[in-house]
């Protein structure tokens, strides 16, 4: 059941039935099955646009469509408000959002046919040119719903991907990018006509000719052939790029600087955290995916113990696994970290879904066993009783708001206090002759406590065992110090 309404009604006055229980195990209430829910609030339409050449020159004017397979409405809403804003990262103007109840999509058109005509009167009506799926759907999906809604259809995937290469700026991250949408596209590839026959010579019609005689090479297998020796090309681009990353990571090791990687939701305030700890200067906008480069800067604890922060790039609901591939060398910046700064937006309608998300690639990349602190950012604009439920569930967490201030203290201190490498708790009587010593002390250690006398320094410390071997001989009792 779709409700028809004109363009310039408000999201308030579009309303929809809402089920009255929900269904039992196994089953579908009969009227989702055959609706289309319009998901209030996404048309991003301007109401007032009088310029003739302004609506020849507009952005593409989008409908979203979903498949509710499990869960609530709710967070089926949710998901295609999130689509909406990749949506309008890319650069898109959002006019519906529809979201169809099936046990699974349609193998065949993700909504069903039935469906899939009422879509078609939808672009119409609305005057759509592209049509986004919550989902990222398989090449027949994609070419039989394109034929029936005669508008360009692309899914999540693509979507995010695009974003991804909008805001791609390094030589690295490009080329990351560009794996990707090759990895992406490869099973997707399709011609039409003249495209899919055989390249042949001379007297075509009869298939013979000079050249012409064998199996010959379709166009859309020399395609796959190119695209397969530029993937193989930029693989190795990525591999020598990233060396330059290892050799530092391999520096910080030998030194035994403890490495602090921020993770989390994009858009949570990662880069926003990074540079309030910091004082990095790095991008900071409000838009999804705005950090694909990583970021890594010097920081000190309170206690004067150095360590590097990584900012890296931020993950989403069903990351493209194209991308996380892609990605891999820059992702190692995390499965790298003695420690993982997962950063959550606390003003999130469904910030423990954010969580999950962020610890599902986690996993994916092998950086599921690292210490984690979960950073509740945004504490100005959310909800107390959101923030306390978020800590009830992640006892090991701060709530903190990048942009105030609020909270850093005691965030500096939790990093401080989860910061791997210092084995050894010592107290020492360093002779003033060994002060390069006890500068190291500093540098790679976390002094608790130090006192200048006749003999020297005395130091009370916490450091990593190589260190504390050559400490060993100026240890004193504890109660001198």
């Amino acid at each position: 059941m779709t409700l028809p309404f004109s363009a310039d009604q408000t999201h308030e006055d579009r309303t929809y039935d809402e089920p009255d229980a929900e269904p039992m195990t196994g089953e579908l209430d009969l009227e989702d099955r055959r609706a289309l829910r319009r998901v209030a609030g996404l048309s991003t339409e301007l109401t007032d646009v009088t310029e003739v050449e302004y609506r020849a020159l507009r952005l593409e004017r989008v409908v979203l469509v979903g498949v509710w397979t499990e869960g609530t409405a709710e967070d089926a809403e949710n998901s295609l408000r999130e689509l909406a804003l990749l949506a309008e990262t890319a650069g898109s103007e959002v006019l519906e959002g529809l979201v169809q109840r099936r046990s699974r999509p349609d193998p065949a058109t993700y909504i069903g046919s039935g469906k899939a005509a009422e879509l078609r009167d939808v672009v119409i009506a609305t005057g759509a040119d592209t049509v986004i799926c919550d989902g990222e759907l398989a090449p027949s999906q994609l070419r039989h719903l394109e034929e029936t809604v005669q508008v360009k259809v692309i899914d999540r995937t693509a979507l995010i991907l695009d974003i991804f290469a909008q805001h791609a700026k390094s030589r690295e991250g490009k080329a990351q990018v560009e794996l990707a949408q090759l990895n992406y596209l490869l099973p997707r590839l399709r011609g039409w006509g003249g495209n899919l026959s055989r390249q042949v010579g001379g007297r075509a019609a009869g298939g013979v000719g000079i050249g012409g005689r064998g199996p010959g090479e379709t166009k859309i297998e020399l395609d796959r052939r190119r695209i397969r020796t530029r993937m193989a090309k930029l693989r190795r681009q990525i591999a020598e790029m990233s060396k330059a990353r290892d050799t530092k990571r391999g520096e910080r090791r030998r030194h035994e600087v403890p490495a602090v990687a921020i993770a989390g939701y994009t858009n949570a305030g990662k880069s926003s955290l990074l540079n309030r700890l910091t004082g990095a200067g790095v991008l900071v906008e409000n838009a999804l995916f705005a950090t694909l480069d990583p970021t890594v800067r010097r920081a000190e604890t309170p206690g004067g113990r150095a360590y590097t922060l990584a900012d890296t790039v931020g993950f989403v609901r069903h990351l493209p696994h194209q991308l996380v591939e892609a990605f891999r060398s820059t992702l190692e910046e995390v499965t790298d970290a003695g420690l993982v700064l997962h950063v959550v937006d606390g003003s999130d309608a469904d910030p423990e879904a954010q969580i999950d998300a962020v610890r599902e690639v986690l996993r994916e990349i092998g950086a599921d066993a690292i210490p984690e602190i979960i950073v509740i950012n945004k504490a100005d604009a959310a909800d107390d009783l959101a923030i306390a439920r978020l800590q009830r569930r992640e006892p090991h967490s701060v709530v903190v708001s990048a942009r105030t201030g609020f909270g850093m203290d005691e965030l500096r201190a939790a990093i401080e206090a989860d910061l791997p490498g210092l084995d050894s708790e010592l107290h020492a009587l360093v002779p003033y002759e060994r002060g390069g010593l006890v500068a190291r002390v500093h540098e790679r250690g976390e002094v608790l406590k130090q006192e200048h006398v006749a003999e020297g320094t005395l130091l009370h410390a916490r450091v990593p065992q190589d260190l504390a071997a050559e400490l060993s001989g100026y240890e004193v009792a504890a109660q001198i110090v």
